[in-house]
């Protein structure tokens, strides 16, 4: 069996060359992706010009002002990031099948078997970098048996595990120690060369099979994945090679820095296993039929969907999925293409909920010469769970009757969304809020459940609402027998109320600065039946306003 190879693949300026492909004009100005973390705003990515201004990753953004005064900042989008990395894993996908994302900026590819394919390890190399190069991507890569060797030859290849502070006694070597230093040297004198271990390529850092020991004993322990406070306290002990640390006893590690030095130094030399977990292929959901002859009558069309729709379906069933937006393509013998989409209130895996909506949008396809190819495909697909119902017969038949006729509105929101968009399709639901203007809310009919119950209240509520608008009447709490609204003077027949309303003191808003509210329901002369509130004014003028009418 051969020995295992793993290729790690780090884009280390992926927010901002990402942004900068978006946008070329950005390539030559300094650029920073920016998060917010606490109280303040940190560099998470820079550009090449940024870099050489001396901003950093980590740096906080009012220090990489102060050293680039025309630094170009973007917000960091985690969401963009994901889904362009996902772009590059499929692209990795032409140099082997076992892939997965390491962290949200690197792959991490199992090579074993496939270099030959591509003249070896070094000319894999060149290649990924030679594609990179085309993407506008800055690319690191490190080669090794194991998954965390070659994350770290990645990452911190050429870097030495040296303390940055003066008088460290361990770099400094004795008189006697210096003098000898020239008889270890065997090789000068006849004596076989070293072994060049981790040999550095003009496109990554390559560990030969089996020596992954020797390849990572010069790096800095941080190249073990650990935590900064882990290689801290290393470091302040003399550990600051992984050499250092293959020496020493195991469970005094353990005992001193935790288990997860163990377990990473164990990963990095292969003595505790590490598998390359690659992601599942999403689900993909299309049904092709092939035409002997061409054709471009509306009754050919609905009996090729009569032949595409079952076995898509049955796929859509087989993984538990109902499709919730479907495109269906029509190709011509000319060489071109038309296509349509249709979206669904609820997911559905049965052709009869799918081919009526296909069915009204057929009228929008143009034949040209002759329609050879259909091609239907499920775009958008969520799961769908089956329902079981059990109990006596009288609950079964109440519980499909009601099944029925969610069925039957979700498909007349559903040729409703074919005409006018599903955007446009809204209900009202009950909120959370016992504010008039806040107890209900506008949803998406599409995208949301029908309420269950509207709660029950003690006070009718009006049919219409409306901002509250001024009433001249007296300033008094009681209602007012005669008042004046928009213009016209109305008489007071009935009065009914109050219903005391106060506002949301965890809430500032601006139309409750007045405080509580007495609301009366409110009969006039002129047949209108106005819903009227005297506002006690705790941060404003009191008064009487008009905010609804009933039907």
């Amino acid at each position: 069996m051969p020995n295992r190879r793993i290729l790690s693949i780090w884009f280390p300026r992926l927010g901002a060359e990402r942004l900068i492909r978006r946008n070329p004009l950005l390539a030559d100005q300094p650029l920073a992706v920016v998060r917010d973390t606490g109280q303040m705003q940190v560099v998470c990515s820079v550009s090449d010009v940024a870099s050489a201004a001396g901003v950093h990753v980590g740096q906080p953004l009012r220090d990489a002002h102060a050293m680039c005064a025309n630094l170009v900042t973007r917000l960091h989008n985690p969401h963009a990031e994901a889904a362009f990395l996902g772009v590059l894993h499929r692209w990795a996908g032409k140099f082997s099948p076992w892939i997965a994302q390491q962290t949200p900026d690197s792959l991490v590819i199992d090579l074993t078997g496939c270099t030959h394919l591509f003249g070896g390890e070094e000319a894999l190399l060149a290649e990924v970098d030679g594609d990179c190069a085309g993407l506008g991507l800055t690319v690191r890569m490190g080669v090794a048996d194991t998954l965390g060797a070659a994350w770290a030859l990645a990452r911190y290849s050429g870097q030495s595990g040296a303390s940055h502070r003066n008088g460290d006694a361990i770099d400094q070597e004795a008189r006697a120690t210096r003098a000898r230093a020239g008889k270890r040297r065997h090789w000068e004198r006849g004596g076989a060369a070293p072994v060049a271990f981790a040999r550095p390529g003009p496109h990554g850092r390559i560990a030969p099979p089996g020596q992954t020991h020797a390849a990572l004993a010069p790096l800095p322990v941080a190249a073990l994945r650990l935590p900064a406070k882990t290689s801290e306290d290393l470091a302040r002990l003399g550990l600051r090679r992984i050499g250092d640390l293959t020496g020493q006893p195991r469970a005094a590690l353990a005992r001193r820095f935790g288990q997860d030095l163990v377990l990473r130094l164990g990963q990095a030399l292969g003595s505790t296993p590490e598998p390359v977990s690659p992601a599942a292929p999403p689900d993909h959901f299309a049904a092709r039929l092939n035409l002997p002859e061409p054709i471009g009558l509306s009754d050919d069309l609905l009996a090729a969907l009569d032949k595409m729709l079952p076995r898509l379906c049955d796929r859509l069933k087989q993984r538990g999925r109902g499709a919730r937006t479907l495109r269906l393509e029509a190709y011509r013998c000319d060489d071109t293409m038309q296509w349509l989409t249709v979206s669904l209130a609820r997911p559905a895996d049965t052709p009869e909920r799918i081919h009526p909506l296909l069915a009204m949008k057929l009228d929008e396809v143009e034949a040209g010469f002759g329609i050879d190819m259909l091609r239907l495909e499920v775009i958008r697909h969520e799961p769908l769970h089956a329902r079981t119902m059990t109990g006596h017969a009288g609950a079964l038949g109440d519980a499909r009757k009601r099944q029925t006729q969610a069925h039957v509105l979700d498909d007349l929101i559903g040729r409703l969304g074919a005409r006018i968009g599903l955007e446009a399709i809204t209900r009202r639901h009950p909120g959370q809020s016992h504010l008039p203007e806040k107890s209900a809310q506008v949803l998406a009919a599409a995208w949301s459940e029908p309420a269950p119950d509207w709660p029950e209240r003690t006070r009718p509520r009006p049919l219409l609402l409306w901002r509250s608008e001024p009433v001249q009447a007296h300033d008094t709490p009681a209602p007012p027998s005669q008042f004046r609204w928009r213009g016209r003077s109305f008489d007071a027949l009935a009065c009914e109320g109050p219903e005391r309303i106060a506002p949301e003191w965890w809430l500032d808003d601006p139309d409750w600065r007045t405080g509580q509210r007495d609301y009366w329901r409110v009969d006039t002369d002129q047949g209108d039946r106005l819903w009227l509130y005297y506002a006690h004014g705790a941060a404003l003028s009191s008064g009487w306003f008009c905010q609804g009418s009933f039907a």
